[in-house]
């Protein structure tokens, strides 16, 4: 039980997949200026990085590794991850009408996330068991969310601030985004 909760808090805190690994810095950064919006994101994007995670760990275990199909592993995946992407887009589409707006462009787009693919690769890299490759997944996507929660609301903070105008927009979202890093860092001593 204890490896398990840290490999959670690892994948989730410490290893986070924006802050540590760098990976999917185009949705944090697009999706991140309102709550609402955030959390619509890193919702649908825990249940995809959850889902095909699992099912690309079935795919490599059973079908590439065996018959020696390694040279196909990032095509297969992507395909994977697009059909988890078209199912959660339409389930958000009959299930939140409203939340489906919001995300606009940014839903199809976790298709080519890289954070989805990335840590994909890295379950499979880490040789993980299916326990371990599921876990692994739903922490690094909680991870993702939780970040993308904790910046879109300092971002709305900043949005009242009176922020220089050399440093306002993106320049003061990268120096909160670093701050935020060197937060994270704190984890690294658990």
């Amino acid at each position: 039980m204890k490896e398990y909760i840290l490999l959670f808090v690892s994948a989730a805190l410490v290893n986070n997949v924006i802050l540590a690994r760098f990976l999917g810095l185009c949705s944090f950064m697009g999706v991140t200026t309102r709550v609402d919006t955030a959390v619509g994101m890193g919702m649908a994007t825990t249940f995809v990085i959850t889902v095909s995670s699992m099912i690309d760990w079935g795919v490599e275990r059973f079908l590439l590794e065996p018959f020696g199909l390694g040279y196909l592993r990032t095509v297969t995946f992507i395909l994977v991850i697009a059909g988890a992407v078209q199912f959660t887009e339409m389930t958000i589409r009959k299930v939140s009408p409203s939340l489906f707006q919001m995300l606009g462009i940014y839903l199809p787009l976790i298709t080519t996330n890289c954070a989805v693919l990335g840590v994909t690769l890295l379950l499979v890299e880490g040789k993980m068991s299916f326990l371990d490759a599921t876990l692994f997944a739903f922490a690094s996507s909680v991870g993702y969310s939780l970040v993308m929660i904790i910046f879109a609301g300092l971002r709305e903070r900043l949005s009242l601030a009176e922020v220089p105008q050399l440093f306002a927009g993106p320049p003061i979202g990268f120096i909160t985004a670093s701050l935020l890093a060197m937060a994270f860092m704190g984890f690294s001593g658990i």
